[in-house]
């Protein structure tokens, strides 16, 4: 009797949740506010949690921050924040493997660390059960992560490597130095990477004591953002983080607040960092105030004034100025004082003293020489821009308000939006006087002064009382719930041609914020007159750079005033990429028309364009990543210099920036620009069809190309195998890209066993076989993955991998690399292994449908391809019913590691003197 009193109750209870559930919260759980369509809660036991439903999307974003970073660690715990976000990837006894949990669930996932949080988050496709899965994993793993020294030991040699990645970068590694000078005593001059003694040494119980005191409920927020049923939501997280207890803060365990606060800057800091490298730097950086403080916003606008291209007071002053090839500012919105930094990268050659003193001077003629009412609402604008941009993403949103919530509160996201609305040409004026002085910077050398210029940095409000009665704005439009099935695709699709031959696909749909996404490509020429050096990349990168009706900056100026964002590049085949609202799309599409149509190609602008394409093919000689890859294209290459596939050398592509003339882009643009067959346009997202078939029509229906378009072939070949080495100077890290040709097109019978071949052999969230053994296993290489692909039309296949990894591991980072690839071959795949896959394979498929991007630009593909949404599930079908055996099969056929050819890129020369000192 009594067992079945009980049974009764619980069924009772579970046919009544949505009923009691509104009492069970207000005991359990607290609602703190709503604003804007966001809602706050707070558990007893500390949690906070965030609410942002929204139905349009066809996935959920869950986001864990806890409020612990760099500027928390002691000493000699330097990169532990992020030492111990790898390690809880490691999982719980309940969840032993998080890394494949997602990869099987068809998720996205990683985990960041900055100076004051670290997050986690994931992105699954929407339902009640992947909630209920993610919310349990993230409880579990919050109190449950097995922090165990073999574990360390194995993933310490990844984030070393990782390290190493970083000190490859010039303008990290300064940046790294400069706030470690611009600070004495401050955390946040500390780098979140940590330094090498402490990853190399931490001791696993000072891992496990950081983890026990910061991993708590009560000092963490979980953000849900994306399609959920809120309710239903807000009863999972109670379920499963309400069963952990607040923790006991007292004795180690106890938080304290950050008290440390650097004094006023007495005078000009300086460094120097001298390393191998291709160009030079200079890097500036002021003490401003945090991101809660009122002067924050007039800050960001300074720095957009100061270093927006091509407006900028700095752009104008060094890069027209042919001093520096490139220049930039950021203000970094932390929960603390913090700082605002100018850069200016300027080529090998030529005189950094000039670009320093010219970047200086820049910055202190401010005084005598204030922002414009112009410049002050640009910045404005634009900055604004991208708050509505990420307002209307609620996968993007989410993980921003996360980064608020670190500076403060996530309520500082909007507040800092309306304070943009405020900033006055007088607010610039007063911050620039204020905090960019000449003794509150770093940059150049010490100087001795009776009369110091020092700035009083106030600390951050209370964000509490600041925001004790903020209401927002309202809410904007949602969008609808979307089936990605290739019948609901296909039923809403609009087809059609322009009188010029261009094709034209269109799905109109509700989206948040009646967000438009489009997409033009425009194939030009022939085999024939497509030979020899042509000017088609440069005539493309000058396309936003001046029209007869804009020049540069007020073609970026009337994007942002249309809240909207427009890219445009390629070679022979030019894309043109745009998102917009349904307002202001037909401005869109004709600012896009203007500027594709009616290009000046000013010479300044080609020189100063010139100047920066051979900045960044000096940056890509010093990447390995990059040589690595240039290396291996080039051995592939099987085409003659003149023809349109030639991979040229360095020395080449140098020869050819230096020889372009403004003439050979005029004639390029009057011979192949235009629409017709093979232009394909796609567009997704809240508009009418009708207007959006008008309004190409009419801007675009009666341009054509001197030349048609004609496509050429590019037939199968398998060049000999090859090892090629490129020894690069002074590079703590390596790459590695291995490829073979296979003779097949995507219509090959094998080849959906081969693409889930590829997923299970490289691809998934940090959970493949190369994944398993040569990161997670072995810990040789921080990032490491492969694949097999192929073209649509030509049977022109290939297998690839990759991975970045110390020099002094390449040898055995290449033995593990064929001991997976034979092991692929000898012994297969299981059945549960290619379940498992197969499962969170055809998931991302799904979702790559679900999103708009991915799905305007598939639309597209399609249209090139005379291909339906039909064709795609009929792929996916073919993978659903694909066996163990038949996999296996598939990679016995195609995949044969005697004919990998694979580049190398690094500094092996050390590692071979110290072997032999050894």
């Amino acid at each position: 009797m009594q067992s079945f009193a009980r049974t009764f109750v619980e069924l009772l209870l579970a046919l009544s949740l949505f009923t009691l559930l509104p009492l069970a919260q207000a005991a359990e759980i607290e609602h703190v506010t709503s604003v804007e369509g966001i809602s706050e809660y707070q558990l007893d036991n500390g949690l906070k949690v965030l609410l942002m439903p929204d139905a349009s999307r066809p996935t959920t974003t869950i986001n864990i921050t806890y409020f612990v970073g760099s500027k928390h660690e002691s000493y000699g715990e330097t990169g532990m924040a992020h030492l111990l976000e790898h390690m809880v990837f490691y999982g719980t006894e309940k969840h032993e493997d998080i890394k494949a949990e997602i990869s099987e669930r068809g998720g996205r996932a990683n985990g960041t660390t900055w100076y004051d949080r670290t997050n986690y988050f994931q992105t699954l496709p929407a339902g009640e059960e992947n909630l209920e899965w993610a919310l349990g994993m993230e409880a579990d793993r919050m109190v449950n992560s097995l922090i165990d020294g073999e574990d360390l030991e194995s993933e310490m040699t990844v984030v070393r490597n990782e390290f190493e990645i970083g000190e490859n970068s010039p303008f990290r590694v300064l940046m790294q130095r400069v706030m470690a000078t611009a600070y004495l005593w401050h955390g946040y001059g500390r780098s979140t990477i940590g330094a090498r003694s402490d990853i190399e040494n931490v001791p696993v119980e000072r891992l496990r004591d950081f983890y026990r005191r910061y991993y708590q409920p009560d000092n963490a927020i979980l953000i849900l953002s994306g399609n959920f049923e809120p309710e239903q939501a807000l009863a999972q997280v109670n379920e499963h983080f309400g069963a952990i207890p607040a923790p006991e803060r007292s004795g180690d365990m106890k938080l304290w607040p950050t008290y440390t606060r650097d004094p006023v800057q007495d005078g000009e800091r300086s460094v120097n960092v001298r390393r191998s490298g291709e160009f030079q730097m200079v890097l500036g950086a002021w003490h401003v105030p945090a991101a809660a403080h009122e002067d924050a916003a007039a800050v960001q606008v300074l720095s957009h004034v100061l270093g927006e291209a091509p407006s900028g007071r700095l752009h104008q002053a060094l890069v027209v100025e042919e001093l520096a090839s490139q220049v930039g500012t950021f203000a970094m919105s932390l929960g603390e004082p913090a700082l605002l930094m100018a850069f200016a990268q300027v080529d090998k050659d030529d005189d950094l003293a000039a670009a320093r003193n010219a970047l200086v001077e820049t910055i202190d003629a401010l005084e005598d020489n204030p922002p414009t009412e112009t410049e002050v609402q640009r910045a404005v604008n634009a900055l604004k821009r991208n708050v509505e941009v990420t307002l209307n993403d609620s996968n993007r949103v989410g993980i921003q308000l996360s980064e608020w919530a670190a500076a403060g509160d996530w309520r500082l996201m909007l507040l800092n939006r309306d304070r943009l609305d405020q900033v006055t040409v007088d607010d610039v004026v007063r911050v620039a006087n204020t905090y960019l002085t000449r003794d509150n910077r770093t940059i150049g050398q010490f100087i001795p002064e009776d009369e110091p210029q020092r700035a009083e940095i106030p600390d951050a409000p209370d964000a509490e009382k600041l925001l004790a009665d903020y209401q927002g704005r309202e809410g904007r439009s949602e969008g609808e719930s979307f089936d990605p099935s290739a019948e609901n695709i296909e039923e809403r699709l609009v087809r059609f041609e322009l009188s010029n031959g261009a094709e034209v696909v269109l799905m109109p749909k509700e989206t948040r914020g009646d967000r438009v996404q489009g997409q033009i490509t425009m194939r030009m020429g022939t085999l024939e007159t497509l030979r020899g050096p042509k000017p088609s990349g440069t005539t493309a990168s000058m396309l936003m750079r001046g029209s007869e009706q804009y020049d540069r900056q007020a073609i970026r100026d009337r994007v942002s005033e249309l809240q909207s964002t427009l890219r445009i590049g390629g070679n022979s085949d030019l894309s043109a990429s745009m998102e917009s609202t349904r307002g202001n799309l037909g401005e869109l599409l004709a600012l896009t028309a203007e500027v594709l149509r009616n290009p000046t190609f000013e010479a300044s602008e080609l020189e100063e364009l010139r100047r920066q394409q051979l900045t960044r093919l000096d940056q890509a000689q010093d990447d390995p990543m990059s040589v690595a890859s240039h290396k291996l294209r080039r051995h592939a290459n099987q085409y003659p210099p003149d023809h349109p596939e030639y991979t040229a050398s360095y020395e080449e592509v140098e020869a050819r920036i230096k020889a372009v003339e403004r003439q050979q882009l005029v004639d390029f643009h009057a011979r192949f620009y235009g629409f017709g067959p093979g232009t394909t346009i796609s567009f997704v997202g809240d508009f009418d069809a009708e207007e959006v078939k008008d309004a190409l029509e009419s801007l675009f229906g009666d341009w054509t190309p001197e030349i048609a378009y004609e496509r050429y072939e590019r037939p199968y070949f398998q060049p000999e195998p090859a090892v090629l080495e490129a020894q690069l100077d002074d590079k703590a890290n390596a790459g590695l890209l291995a490829t073979h040709a296979i003779r097949m097109n995507d219509e090959h019978p094998d080849y959906p066993a081969l693409k889930l071949a590829g997923h299970l052999l490289g691809g998934g969230f940090l959970s493949s076989r190369l994944d398993d053994r040569i990161r997670n296993e072995e810990g040789l290489s921080y990032g490491v993955g492969g694949t097999f692909n192929a073209d649509s039309i030509d049977e022109n296949g290939s297998f690839y991998a990759y991975a970045m990894y110390a020099p002094e591991n390449r040898e055995r980072l290449i033995e593990v690399l064929f001991e997976v690839l034979n092991d692929a071959i000898d012994n297969g795949f299981d059945e549960a292994e290619v379940a498992e896959g197969r499962r969170g394979y055809l998931q991302q498929l799904e979702l790559a449908r679900s999103n708009d991007g991915q799905l305007m630009s598939m639309l597209n593909s399609n249209l090139y391809l005379d291909r339906d949404m039909f064709h795609q599930a009929e792929f996916e079908q073919k993978v659903s019913e694909l066996s163990a055996e038949e996999v296996s099969q598939a990679v016995r056929e195609h995949l044969d590691p005697e004919k990998l050819s694979y580049a190398v890129a690094g500094d092996f020369e050390q590692d071979s003197e110290e072997e032999a000192q050894e």
